[in-house]
């Protein structure tokens, strides 16, 4: 057997590779706050979250915020419903940001597009941020919020259907998330999982992984911790059966792309619907990069979520 990326890229992409190329290469040659800038020191970590912080602002209404709350415990959401129609399903989106930066409102553009283009209201979870709040702060917020979704759902949307994604950090949150909800028997209502270039692997066990190990997001987040291969920290090595069906999506340039193709492997072998995509010439988070290649996994993203909600 020959398993090759080429097998896994849809052709209709090649017609966008050269414009991805090029890019690649102005970007490279710009100014990046990530590698010039400290993060352990107070102003570094200013400098970074306000620098990831930056987004084009989106057309439409406005996100609700609320407060959600299950168990007492207390998270804040932001609410995105589709400007036609009403909701087919709801989307639980966790932020990426290495678990230390960004803030829910980051995803407000991606998230307005989501709900209109695939009939869903997304609830975007606003969890707390290491430094300040290290592991488990994040996975306990949001399993708070997935948990008031799935009491809430039908009263507030008329719908009972949710998923839940994310990526990079909120991957993996994603999946920690479902992990936590399937060992209490709650996962029932999801039908989907869509899963960006994520960070599965915290424990430097894989190759791909190791390339991280002297990240700052490491220390920040599970740095007090002996074992990262807790599945609550590491989804890569949990048990992964009784999962949703899930679309990982991920881009030929990503570090973590062994990792994803892991993860890919290990939900098939558990007996999972898994889809993976792969994008030619892209990086990690090349879903907010402004080429058509972007556009592509994005519209890939939607559709495929309009399927699950459809089936």
């Amino acid at each position: 057997m020959q398993i090759g990326l080429e097998a896994l890229v849809d052709p209709r992409l090649a017609a966008y590779v050269e414009e991805a190329r090029e890019f690649n290469a102005a970007a490279s040659g710009a100014e990046n706050i990530y590698t010039e800038v400290d993060p352990s020191t107070p102003e570094g970590l200013e400098a970074h979250r306000t620098g990831l912080s930056r987004r084009p602002t989106p057309e439409g209404p406005p996100p609700e915020e609320i407060l959600a709350e299950a168990g007492g415990h207390r998270v804040p959401v932001r609410v995105t419903t589709p400007q036609s129609g009403e909701p087919r399903g709801v989307y639980l989106e966790i932020h990426g940001g290495g678990f230390y930066m960004s803030r829910a409102e980051r995803s407000d553009f991606r998230n307005r597009r989501l709900a209109d283009a695939a009939g869903v209201a997304v609830v975007s979870v606003d969890y707390r941020l290491a430094p300040e709040d290290p592991w488990p702060a994040a996975p306990d917020d949001c399993e708070a919020a997935a948990i008031w979704l799935i009491e809430e759902a039908e009263s507030r949307f008329g719908t009972e259907h949710l998923a839940i994604g994310g990526g990079s950090a909120g991957a993996n949150l994603a999946m920690t998330t479902l992990l936590r909800l399937r060992d209490q028997g709650l996962t029932e209502p999801f039908v989907a999982a869509a899963l960006q270039y994520g960070a599965f692997d915290l424990s430097l066990q894989t190759p791909a992984a190791r390339r991280f190990a002297n990240e700052y997001y490491l220390k920040a987040y599970v740095g007090g911790i002996d074992d990262r291969t807790n599945p609550d920290i590491s989804p890569l090595y949990g048990d992964l059966h009784d999962l949703p069906p899930a679309l990982l999506t991920i881009g030929t340039l990503d570090p973590v792309l062994e990792d994803n193709m892991l993860m890919a492997m290990r939900l098939s072998a558990a007996g999972g619907a898994v889809d993976l995509r792969v994008y030619p010439e892209c990086g990690h988070g090349f879903l907010g990069f402004p080429i058509a290649m972007a556009r592509a996994a994005n519209e890939d993203i939607e559709s495929w979520l309009c399927g699950r909600f459809e089936g």
